[in-house]
């Protein structure tokens, strides 16, 4: 039988998922319970598997994780929620949770992530699964234009900030106190060392890589 804790701040939501995993012929839910209880229910009940709320009026879900984690055979732990919780995926995922589900998973879902959950898997609901891509995709993209412009000169760098402001030519030129030719023929080069980048793009790799808003001076 797989042993399972159900932690959540609300008693109907408890009870519900009681009532689908009990109706698995291989789960057993061992405690229900809130989130003071939580950490106290896996010791004593030793689950395979907690499902966790990953807010509770008593106690915040990710403090639970973190406190169940760091318990000797810890058991895998995915998140529930019932909202977009974007912001809380990567903090849940580094604190050591094995998936995050949807409090509106379907039933039979519900029961196939626990029997992943309880061989070591992970699982991840649609929603978690884009968010961790979307920010996959967005820290190789920093990378990247962090390393585009260590190729840069100083005085490229500065005028990329600038570029990365919104100022114009002109404007640049004024706030180093360089000609006008001078600046585009930074411009130009920057360009070309960034791959052959457009304006447009230069100021997107100046946003990534930090360097918009920080003091420019000549």
């Amino acid at each position: 039988m797989i042993r399972v804790v159900v932690v959540d701040g609300e008693q109907l939501v408890r009870s519900g998922l009681k009532l689908i995993l009990s109706s698995a012929g291989d789960i057993e839910v061992v405690a229900d319970c809130g989130g003071a209880e939580a950490v106290e229910a896996v010791r004593a009940h030793r689950p395979d598997v907690l499902l966790l709320d990953i807010r509770m009026p008593d106690v915040d879900g990710l403090t639970v994780l973190r406190q169940v984690t760091a318990l000797e055979s810890a058991p895998g732990v995915a998140m529930l929620t019932t909202f977009d919780a974007r912001e809380y995926i990567d903090e849940a995922l580094r604190a050591g949770a094995a998936g995050l589900l949807m409090k509106n998973t379907a039933p039979e879902q519900l029961v196939h992530a626990v029997r992943v959950l309880a061989v070591g898997g992970r699982i991840l609901a649609p929603e978690a699964t884009s968010a961790v891509i979307d920010g996959y995709l967005t820290a190789s993209r920093e990378i990247e234009a962090a390393r585009s412009v260590e190729a840069l000169t100083v005085r490229e760098r500065q005028v990329l900030a600038l570029v990365g402001a919104g100022l114009s030519n002109w404007e640049i030129a004024r706030r180093l106190r360089l000609s006008h030719g001078t600046v585009k023929d930074h411009v130009s080069s920057l360009l070309a060392k960034l791959g052959g980048v457009n304006r447009v793009q230069a100021a997107v790799v100046a946003d990534r890589a930090g360097m918009v808003g920080r003091r420019t001076g000549g």
